[in-house]
């Protein structure tokens, strides 16, 4: 569809000031936030025109001025190359992969002398986030928003991010195939080896993400770190404080009956800021 085909209606209720691009049969297609200048596309397959016509609209309309939101910083129009919408699950890990190929006799000389096989790591992160995410994507049907592979400063990332009526959680996979683990207050032990400080990392991991939602969004956005396992034998969880949920890959469908913590629009204000790039480029 060409950008002229689609009209923009400008709408103002209750605090929001938003530009609507819609169908020439009303449909809605995307919609432009005014004071933010964040834009987000409600159908795929409009993402250019839409993008397009509401970056245009919005050149001209006069910027909330800064004393109008204390503080708060504003985002620019979302553009294709900074929507993390699009990120498939584990799409961080791929180029990693890619650079550690490894041939089918080294594999075999590997498994002979029983040795780790380079890039092994990676492989099994990325498979390992794949089913994660394949589960997640399940709970869009009960109004939940995924994100995935959200890239962090200094090379890091955030595996998943899901937002929806019960809340937002940021979401840690942890591949250990047929293995047993056990997870306490801080540490987990992955068939009583060493202690990893998965769960400590985790809850940094959610007051990292909480302070860059509510930098944007301006009010609370209470974050909960969530650890998935996949492929483990056995998951015992001693924790006593519960800061961390832990779950296997197939009980993350516990969370889609969650509500009463974000109202409709807030799911769609965290939403958008969320799946900028921009915005987790100070996180």
């Amino acid at each position: 569809m060409a950008m002229h085909e689609l009209q923009v209606v400008r709408w103002k209720r209750y605090g929001h000031d938003r530009l609507y691009a819609n169908l020439p049969d009303g449909t809605a297609v995307g919609w432009a936030d005014c004071k933010t200048g964040v834009i987000t596309v409600l159908r795929a397959e409009y993402r250019e025109p839409v993008t397009a016509i509401l970056t245009q609209y919005l050149a001209g309309i006069v910027p909330v001025p800064a004393s109008a939101v204390p503080g708060r910083p504003v985002l620019p129009p979302l553009t294709a190359a900074d929507d993390l919408a699009s990120n498939a699950p584990g799409d961080a890990l791929r180029p990693q992969v890619a650079a550690a190929g490894v041939s089918a006799w080294a594999r075999v000389v590997a498994w002979l002398l029983r040795r780790p096989i380079e890039g092994d790591s990676w492989r099994k992160g990325l498979a390992g986030e794949q089913r994660v995410g394949a589960e997640l994507d399940r709970l869009r049907r009960q109004g939940w928003r995924v994100l995935h592979s959200i890239p962090l400063p200094r090379d890091v990332d955030l595996d998943h991010l899901l937002v929806g009526p019960g809340g937002v959680f940021s979401i840690n996979t942890k591949h250990h195939a047929n293995k047993a683990v056990w997870v306490g207050d801080d540490a987990v032990k992955v068939n009583h080896g060493a202690p990893e400080p998965y769960a400590r990392k985790s809850r940094a991991e959610a007051r990292r993400v909480q302070q860059v939602l509510e930098r944007y969004c301006g009010f609370p956005v209470p974050v909960e770190p969530v650890l998935v396992f996949v492929g483990v034998t056995d998951l015992k969880v001693v924790a006593t404080q519960l800061t961390v949920r832990v779950y296997r890959e197939r009980e993350v469908s516990v969370l889609a009956p969650l509500t009463g913590v974000l109202t409709a629009d807030q799911i769609e204000q965290v939403y958008s800021v969320a799946r900028h790039r921009q915005a987790w480029q100070a996180a």
